[in-house]
């Protein structure tokens, strides 16, 4: 696994297919920022309650003109039913072999049982300014990610 990000690490280019089949590249977000949240897997608890947060924060998110975008190792069957049912309006990029977990250097959870839940939030530029992670509470990435974006722009 590659080392994990930090604060102030440039991104690797992201370049993976989301639910639809759609190829999501992070080298054309026109400098648009970025909430890329790392999750273990499609309609489990924590995920779905992640997941939903997200959606129920599109407006607040949209507002600092970010962009969000879900991964897991799922595939795009998966995400595609898991979208459906909790009506989320953001891409869920499949990660398979979780070749962008690894170059992230999302750590694992729970003794590396898990995949870990990690969301970054990255500037126009491609620079992780703000990084959360927190298995049991899914929730609170969405809070986490908004407060990032909120000193962002003050900033």
């Amino acid at each position: 696994m590659a080392r994990a990000l930090q604060v102030g690490d440039p991104i690797p280019l992201i370049a993976l297919t989301d639910q639809d089949g759609v190829e999501r590249r992070s080298d054309q977000l026109g400098g648009r920022p970025l909430v890329l949240f790392f999750y273990p897997k499609d309609d489990t608890p924590g995920c779905t309650a992640e997941a939903c947060a997200f959606r129920d924060s599109e407006a607040e998110l949209a507002a600092f003109g970010a962009v969000v975008w879900g991964v897991s190792g799922d595939d795009a069957g998966s995400h595609s039913r898991f979208a459906a049912r909790h009506r989320l309006t953001y891409p869920l990029l499949v990660d398979q072999g979780n070749a962008l977990r690894q170059a992230f250097g999302v750590p694992g959870a729970l003794l590396n049982l898990l995949p870990g839940r990690v969301t970054y939030v990255i500037d126009g530029d491609g620079v992780v300014r703000h990084m959360f992670n927190n298995l049991l509470d899914g929730a609170a990435h969405a809070r986490e990610a908004l407060t990032a974006l909120r000193r962002l722009t003050v900033a």
